[in-house]
């Protein structure tokens, strides 16, 4: 098994980030240094990051989070702000999360220690669709609607056409359903603001085929069988 792989396996970094810390020194195979990440190891040989030994974990975890405001989605954290990883603290074994959801963003977010699946899912070329739905100040106009349909400029980069349909239309603010599959930081917010609108609150409802339902925030259930196959083959 190559070197990369077999440190996603273990949960501890996707294979992108094993690249990485391979290139960086923090790699050992065998109390010997190494530089290369597509090196072979096999189940004899001891591997350690960071000076810790690592080996792959055998029961692989997939849950959905229901992420409220305020949480941080990393695994830890330097200023001391709430993390993801405590609102499932009770699972034993090493997971971390699938993609990132900004601390002001509400809703589903998925977490594993399965570091190919988590891998495959976040690369671009994947292109997941991810679901929100949006309360933003003002009208929603057809024109804007339009836009945000046909991409828009959010500095320096112009998003994928996007799915967006006008929910509800109130007196000072609006609810949209926006559909997109990348994944640039706080692209939805920006994509509203380019049109003229500011985001209040915003909740991501599904990845993919994986919805929220009526799953309360601050918990997680696990992912069914079905819905892991589905993911799988994405």
């Amino acid at each position: 098994m190559r070197l990369n792989k077999y440190i996603a396996q273990t949960g501890v970094a996707s294979r992108r980030k094993a690249d990485e810390m391979v290139f960086a020194g923090r790699v050992r195979v065998n109390g010997a240094a190494v530089d290369s990440p597509g090196l072979d190891v096999t189940d004899g040989d001891v591997v350690s990051v960071d000076g810790r030994d690592i080996r792959p974990q055998t029961r692989l975890i997939y849950i959905a989070l229901n992420k409220p405001k305020g949480y941080i989605t990393t695994t830890d954290d330097d200023r001391s702000r709430p993390t993801v990883m405590e609102l499932a603290s009770d699972i034993e074994e090493r997971i971390y999360p699938v993609g990132r959801l900004d601390a002001d963003t509400t809703g589903l977010l998925l977490m594993t220690n399965d570091g190919q699946l988590a891998h495959k899912l976040t690369h671009p070329k994947s292109e997941m669709v991810k679901t929100y739905r949006a309360r933003v100040t003002g009208v929603i106009s057809n024109e804007r609607l339009g836009r945000l349909r046909r991409g828009v400029d959010i500095g320096g980069y112009r998003t994928a056409p996007a799915e967006a349909e006008l929910i509800r239309q109130g007196k000072t603010s609006a609810l949209v359903e926006i559909r997109i599959h990348e994944g640039k930081n706080r692209q939805i917010r920006k994509m509203f603001a380019a049109v003229g609108n500011k985001v209040l609150d915003l909740e991501r409802t599904a990845v993919g085929d994986i919805r929220l339902g009526n799953l309360k925030q601050g918990h997680y259930r696990k992912l069914k069988q079905n819905e892991i196959d589905l993911l799988r083959k994405h």
